[in-house]
């Protein structure tokens, strides 16, 4: 028997706004018993600037979750206080491994609510941190939306969350319109296929123009030296100061150090809905294609095989998770198509042209990342060589000797992982042409130096170059693994 189509209101997700709560996110607790907390959120960013966050959280009585009711009133909590337990962490001159129990002792209770890990994740600063300006507009209008709460009080920082708002919002209909289009093609129904499709198509090219826009307000040099440091993870932070992680200490004394991820968005729902809707695949970073797998001729595998990529769902909500395993058993289209290829060519070109927007969409995220980390990170690694540089942060590359023999366990450098993602996108295309079209390798352009200066290999030292990121660590080398050292 085959298994049912999931209802997207088991699993608390909205046909209009997908994975964003169908209710809007609380401005503020209800209870004037958490008037303390909330009168940190709002002076937030002057106590990180004043670095006097960790003494008044210090003297935070320990609050009890009692008085929390409403789902949105245990979001809300969720995201203030792993807004606080970040700022605790990254907000002093140099790093604390250990959360005080007036924040760890009410996050653990509520991460255990709301399954999920009590570490700032792409649920708090996005899913569940955002207003709109006119209750009568649209939230997937990025001019009608703003922040809760950031760490910096920037325009950037308030930008960078919400460009995914808006993209969560935008996509958020492509949910039930592909479970219905996977109901038709149990019922062997071709013309609703194709008509679903060719909307999706539509709907990611869309989202394509919405991740264009993160230029238009959020500076890369500010994101990379300021936003970024307070997003990190505990996950493999030795070099940053947290050599065994973080401890959220209870007052149990029995504590221990865990080591968590930062926010990321591999960690959206949304994105990972695409790969298992249309039956992407994403394999180990360097791993080819083996024609003679069963996964590959089914087209597709209930659970990622990416180590990087299922590790992100634990840091999903658990009823989002729970709901892209119960799609993945279900999932169906490319199968669908791919039995269809000879007979049916409207359906096939449909099928490709969501596969091209998606590969689309994700060459728009790679030129995001060079432009807002790799080039950062190659700039700050030229004045890291000057002797004034001392200071080791987040935003500054080691050049610790232990640095040059770093890889990643997640089996990839950053910018393979992502180009390898983008690639694999278009492995399940149907006609040659769009097989074609998709396996096109990107021309690379000179540097216009008229002159042909110096190889730039030559300024480049031979090391690794070891960034500390939001999901972890990874190196700029290729040779090397790990979009996440874990």
């Amino acid at each position: 028997m085959r298994p049912p189509i999931p209802v997207l209101s088991d699993y608390g997700i909205s046909p209009k706004h997908g994975f964003l709560p169908d209710v809007l996110p609380l401005t503020r607790l209800p209870d004037p018993y958490y008037n303390k907390w909330e009168s940190i959120a709002a002076n937030l960013q002057n106590l990180i600037l004043s670095k006097r966050l960790r003494g008044v959280i210090d003297r935070l009585p320990v609050l009890s979750t009692i008085g929390l009711e409403h789902d949105a009133e245990w979001r809300r909590a969720y995201m203030l206080l792993t807004f606080f337990a970040h700022g605790y962490i990254w907000g002093g001159d140099t790093p604390c491994d250990r959360v005080p129990p007036s924040i760890s002792v009410p996050l653990l209770d509520i991460c255990k609510h709301l399954e999920i890990p009590p570490v700032s994740t792409y649920a708090a600063s996005v899913l569940w941190n955002f207003k709109p300006l006119f209750v009568d507009e649209d939230i997937d209008d990025l001019d009608n939306i703003a922040t809760l709460l950031t760490f910096t009080g920037s325009l950037d920082e308030s930008w960078f969350y919400l460009v995914s708002v808006a993209i969560e919002a935008r996509g958020g209909p492509i949910i039930p319109l592909m479970l219905t289009a996977i109901a038709a093609a149990r019922q062997g129904d071709s013309v609703t296929v194709t008509r679903c499709l060719r909307a999706f198509a539509e709907r990611l090219d869309d989202l394509g123009e919405l991740l264009r826009r993160m230029h238009e307000s959020c500076d890369p040099g500010y994101f990379y030296r300021r936003i970024r440091t307070f997003l990190a993870g505990s996950k493999n932070m030795a070099e940053a100061g947290l050599p065994h992680g973080v401890m959220y200490d209870d007052g149990s004394g029995k504590s221990q150090y865990v080591q968590y991820s930062g926010p990321s968005n591999a960690q959206s729902s949304l994105i990972q809905f695409f790969d298992v809707v249309l039956g992407v695949e994403h394999r180990p970073t360097g791993e080819k294609p083996d024609p003679a797998s069963e996964s590959e001729r089914e087209g597709r595998s209930i659970v990622p095989k990416h180590n990087f990529i299922r590790d992100m769902r634990r840091y999903m909500p658990g009823p989002h998770a729970r709901f892209l395993n119960d799609v993945g058993a279900v999932a169906n289209i490319r199968e669908f198509v791919e039995s269809r290829a000879s007979t049916d060519r409207s359906l096939s070109i449909a099928y490709d042209a969501c596969l091209a927007m998606l590969r689309a969409f994700r060459d728009i995220h790679i030129a995001i990342v060079t432009r807002y980390i790799i080039l950062p990170s190659r700039e700050n690694r030229a004045r890291s060589r000057s002797p004034e540089v001392a200071r080791t942060n987040l935003a500054t590359a080691s050049k610790n000797e232990k640095h040059k023999k770093v890889k990643g366990t997640g089996g990839t450098a950053l910018i393979p992982f992502l180009k390898q993602a983008r690639d694999e996108t278009g492995e399940p295309s149907v006609e040659d042409w769009a097989r074609k079209f998709m396996s096109r390798q990107t021309k690379v352009s000179g540097q216009n130096d008229f002159f042909l200066g110096k190889d730039e290999k030559s300024d480049m030292s031979e090391e690794p170059l070891v960034e500390h990121g939001l999901a972890g660590t990874w190196t700029m080398d290729e040779e090397y693994g790990g979009i996440c050292n874990y």
